[in-house]
């Protein structure tokens, strides 16, 4: 709805919100398991980083060498996270990238080394993925470095 008010076009606050709605994340539903379903679910590497929030070794996992196009996914719940065409290498060791999904992590504060860190995990199962750093290429100046253990990669989508 659009009013006037000496002349100049005024759009109502109701069509301002709706606009919105049309930039936000996506909302994702949340799931919760008992610390022995993830068990059965995870291999205990996957278990330590995704539940435990470990990290594994840097320049051990496979997806490091991965190019071609498709779609990185939690490893634990299958959450869509990362497409390809966002990671780069970041000569670091571990998976990166330097955007994600919107919606799709969740980030908060990691006090485990001096300095603190930006901790980030799945926003539906919660599993640990990594830290995001702001070294990273542009369009963002961000790094989500990302333990190749908690991902999945499916080359089929993209």
């Amino acid at each position: 709805m659009k009013r006037t008010l000496g002349g100049l076009g005024i759009v109502t606050l109701g069509k301002l919100l709706d606009a919105g709605k049309a930039l936000a994340a996506e909302t994702v539903a949340k799931i919760a398991k008992s610390a022995a379903e993830w068990k059965k679910l995870l291999t205990p590497e996957q278990y330590d980083v995704l539940r435990e929030e470990g990290t594994e070794a840097p320049f051990t996992s496979p997806l490091n060498d991965e190019h071609r196009s498709g779609m990185f996914s939690c490893a634990a719940c299958g959450l869509e996270l990362f497409p390809s065409k966002f990671k780069f290498d970041s000569g670091t060791g571990w998976p990166s990238f330097f955007d994600y999904i919107p919606g799709h992590i969740e980030t908060k504060t990691d006090y485990k080394l001096i300095a603190p860190r930006t901790e980030y995990h799945c926003a539906r199962c919660g599993g640990h993925h990594g830290h995001v750093f702001k070294d990273g290429p542009e369009p963002t100046g961000l790094r989500y470095c990302n333990n190749g253990v908690a991902l999945k990669f499916d080359p089929q989508n993209t």
